[in-house]
């Protein structure tokens, strides 16, 4: 039986070479887990807001099909994957909000994967400019926070798909978590 990661790399390199069709053989072989993933982020979403699971992998492919694709591996793929769902999912929430004002503060903890993309526009644009923030001191922290809670990832698998040692990726989110936690009971008080 062939080796899946590898197959995906193989197309990861055959896209990256302008090979008509690549692109769109990755994601046939890849689309349940661009699934789990936008599932995942979708988790504590209203079931009517947008976009909708599906959508949201559809939208993941128009933002990615035009990009030459200077993924590595599997891993590298499927953490820009994350972060391109999240900025769909921001620019989601921020529409919502334009629409309507106000709404209460639904205070999330950041401490479980498994949570995802919550529901709550606001919430969700607060940690976005936190993670923004964030960024300009440590990208690679916001990295390492992006693959745990908006993909999914386990330490091990954040660490591959990131080349960073189990302890590095491990400190990173648990460093990460702590101070997007801070920061966002700051934002509430004040």
């Amino acid at each position: 039986m062939p080796d899946p990661d590898l197959a995906v790399t193989d197309l990861l390199v055959a896209h990256r070479k302008g090979e008509p069709g690549a692109f769109d053989r990755l994601v046939e072989v890849v689309y349940d887990e661009l699934r789990g993933i936008a599932h995942l982020q979708r988790r504590g979403e209203r079931q009517n807001a947008d976009p909708q699971t599906t959508a949201l992998v559809h939208e993941l492919y128009l933002k990615l099909a035009d990009r030459s694709g200077d993924w590595k591996d599997r891993g590298h793929f499927f953490a820009a994957c994350a972060t391109a769902m999240r900025h769909i999912l921001i620019d989601a929430a921020r529409r919502r909000t334009r629409e309507k004002r106000g709404g209460q503060h639904e205070d999330l903890p950041l401490d479980d994967a498994s949570q995802g993309a919550e529901g709550d526009p606001q919430w969700l644009m607060r940690l976005e400019l936190l993670m923004q923030e964030l960024e300009q001191h440590d990208a690679r922290m916001v990295r390492v926070f992006e693959c745990r809670y908006f993909a999914g990832y386990s330490n091990q698998e954040t660490a591959n798909a990131l080349d960073l040692s189990f302890r590095t990726a491990q400190r990173d989110w648990d460093r990460a978590r702590a101070w997007l936690k801070r920061e966002l009971a700051t934002t509430v008080r004040a």
